[in-house]
């Protein structure tokens, strides 16, 4: 998965499809984001580099209660492969 603006938009797609709301805000959010469960949203740092931001939602994505079946061929493929990315990350981090 490469680090670019198309990345971070087909990834801000799945949240989209699954009706969250992401923002971008300041504050102190020691993970790099915040999640809002109940109301669906999720906010991130917005001084979050472009790399910062893509690896920040693989980290997040694959904890939110989603319905995979609701979304679009494409974003479904695009979900899956964050979900891929984010279990090699966490197997190499085990290492």
């Amino acid at each position: 998965m490469k680090f670019t603006q198309s990345t971070l938009d087909k990834i801000e797609a799945i949240l989209d499809e699954a009706e969250y709301v992401l923002r971008y805000e300041r504050g102190n959010f020691q993970s790099g984001y915040c999640i809002l469960e109940q109301k669906k949203v999720v906010v991130l740092n917005k001084f979050l580099q472009l790399e910062g931001r893509i690896s920040t939602l693989i980290d997040l994505i694959p904890q939110l209660n989603v319905n995979a079946d609701q979304f679009s061929p494409e974003v479904r493929k695009t979900y899956e492969e964050v979900l891929e990315r984010h279990a090699l990350v966490q197997a190499e981090n085990k290492k």
